[in-house]
């Protein structure tokens, strides 16, 4: 009987493949992790137009009388305010929502492109055709695919609503001001096949914006937006991978969302 076992237990032994070295794993353990998203809490910016802001009320915290301890609250905000993701149904009739867009395009190699000097002389500052140019002349052509995240350096004003969104009016965004990207360098990272875009101020249009000329680009195109994000001077401007992780409202036109990045 004994000699049986150790027949069976050495074919099994030749079944059963051994335990190899997975990249994937390995790339991911390895990896430094940013967090590119700002909390959400009584603090969170909203647009000045928004009905209501972050609501996060208790509904349990204590002894449960069951011997374990148990706490739960109750949740609402806007779909557009903190870091958070903009579908292209938010500026596209027909476009996606937040529920249909694949994970593909919430995961891309991302392109950072830093605007904090022109920002700090002009807080109006819109990307140009020209800086594009410039980073590419630098880095090679923007690759297809990618994510293209501006740094502002906005994100060191949060959560002080008059310093990072150029005024804290209630229930008023007329006198809004902060830099974004402009139209025509949209226009251009559009066609060069870009998935994901992102910022780290309150809008892919400049606060001064009445029309919204980016919005409407972007979600034309299809491509999901982030807004509000944080730590981007912690990423070099090419090499990192960009995860963006938002709440999955089916029907939304956008949700909060965790925004991370892997470096090598």
């Amino acid at each position: 009987m004994r000699f049986m076992s150790l027949m069976v237990l050495a074919v099994m032994s030749l079944m059963t493949p051994p335990l190899t070295a997975n990249p994937l794993t390995d790339a991911l353990e390895n990896a430094k992790r940013v967090d590119l998203s700002h909390p959400f809490d009584e603090k969170t910016l909203f647009w000045p137009t928004s009905p209501i802001k972050f609501d996060h009320n208790e509904l349990a915290y204590g002894p449960s009388g069951n011997g374990y301890f148990y706490s739960a609250y109750t949740l609402a905000l806007p779909e557009h305010g903190g870091t958070h993701l903009d579908a292209p149904i938010h500026f596209y009739e027909g476009g996606k929502t937040v529920g249909d867009i694949p994970l593909s395009d919430l995961m891309a190699p991302a392109i950072v492109i830093d605007v904090t000097a022109q920002a700090e002389k002009n807080r109006d500052y819109r990307l140009t055709v020209e800086d594009v140019l410039a980073f590419e002349a630098a880095h090679g052509t923007i690759p297809h695919g990618s994510a293209v995240l501006l740094r502002t350096g906005w994100s060191k004003f949060w959560p002080d609503a008059k310093a990072y969104m150029g005024d804290d009016t209630p229930g008023d965004a007329s006198m809004l001001s902060f830099p974004s990207f402009g139209a025509d360098a949209m226009t251009l990272l559009v066609e060069r096949g870009i998935k994901m875009v992102g910022i780290d101020t309150a809008s892919t249009d400049y606060g001064k914006t009445k029309d919204f000329p980016v919005h409407v680009v972007i979600a034309a195109a299809g491509i999901p937006a982030l807004e509000n994000l944080t730590n981007l001077d912690a990423l070099p401007q090419t090499g990192a991978y960009v995860m963006a992780m938002p709440l999955k409202v089916q029907e939304g036109s956008g949700a909060p969302a965790r925004v991370i990045a892997l470096l090598p």
